[in-house]
């Protein structure tokens, strides 16, 4: 990789800045801008409510743990949010999610203390009005943050670009509504799914038990692969198929309804079904019981990138915003 230095002089950024010198590095063809003295990193950083962590965007071999597992993150006087989970995404901390670290700036240089992952030392670019780059330097590693505030954030989205870590997010997912319309089929007897974090291929698995059944009575039918996939020009909804081996692949159109439900709409029989999550696992800073009835929690939870296959389908489905809570 190519990184070319250009040295700006008061004079070009005169109109911008007064008596500043601005280092702009062109790299693979990008421009990136470090904070220039005159807009501090703090500012930058306290520019928007909401740092949405584009995990699919990052570069480089290593990691930085709690970007990692961050949906978004944000800088509130020396004090650093999270939401480290979809569900509650809107509501918890009044939208900014949780404590997670404090931090301070100097130059282009945010040092973090993390509650669990330590101190850390990130170089901060700005790429943008509201897109900055955090570069950990020993592990040549990017991370792509884009700023949002809370009234224009994209809820939707975020939720669709990262699916596969809401259907995790619940223990189980238990059928609440079966439509009157649509044509007889053998998925009509499956009442509870659940999805595990796998490989490229993840795992679920689905019970045929009497709705109502507590989880820890549940028997579990079937165990099979499930794949998520992207559609061509409609970045709002996804399809799911289920692989049962001997009734072949269910396939679904997915949506969001709201932090807790989803719908499953099956075009060959055009039944829509309706699952709504039980066994909320929340990803907080510390483990240990929560004391919060079904509510579990748990440390560690990283995501990584994932390439969904593309379908080209004509959508079926009733387009829908999702309710945030």
């Amino acid at each position: 990789m190519k990184t070319l230095k250009l040295l700006f002089g008061s004079i070009f950024l005169a109109t911008l800045f007064t008596s500043c010198v601005a280092e702009v590095i062109i790299e693979d063809d990008v421009i990136i801008d470090p904070v220039v003295p005159e807009i501090t990193l703090n500012q930058v950083l306290n520019s928007h409510e909401l740092w949405y962590v584009n995990i699919h965007q990052t570069t480089g071999s290593g990691e930085v743990p709690f970007l990692q597992k961050a949906f978004t993150v944000s800088f509130t006087g020396g004090t650093m949010w999270a939401n480290n989970n979809l569900v509650g995404i809107g509501s918890q901390g009044n939208g900014l999610g949780i404590d997670v670290a404090s931090y301070t700036t100097y130059d282009m240089i945010l040092e973090v203390d993390h509650d669990i992952d330590g101190f850390w030392d990130l170089e901060v670019y700005q790429l943008g009005p509201n897109r900055i780059r955090i570069y950990d330097r020993p592990s040549n590693t990017s991370y792509y943050l884009t700023g949002y505030d809370r009234n224009n954030f994209d809820y939707d989205l975020v939720f669709y670009d990262n699916i596969h870590y809401f259907l995790q997010e619940y223990e189980v997912w238990e059928k609440t509504y079966v439509s009157e319309e649509g044509a007889l089929n053998d998925f009509d007897a499956e009442n509870f799914l659940r999805f595990l974090a796998g490989g490229s291929d993840d795992t679920f698995e689905s019970s045929t038990d009497e709705p109502g059944t507590l989880l820890g009575d549940l028997i579990w039918d079937y165990i099979g692969y499930y794949e998520v996939f992207d559609v061509e020009g409609d970045p709002y909804l996804k399809t799911l198929t289920l692989d049962y081996d001997s009734l072949g692949n269910d396939y679904f159109e997915l949506l969001v309804i709201d932090d807790r439900t989803i719908e499953l709409f099956h075009p060959d029989s055009g039944t829509v079904y309706e699952f709504t999550g039980i066994g909320y696992i929340q990803y907080l800073k510390k483990g240990g019981p929560s004391g919060k009835g079904e509510q579990q929690q748990k440390a560690t939870h990283k995501r990584k990138k994932i390439e969904n296959k593309t379908m080209n389908i004509q959508r079926k489905s009733i387009p829908r915003k999702m309710k945030i809570s």
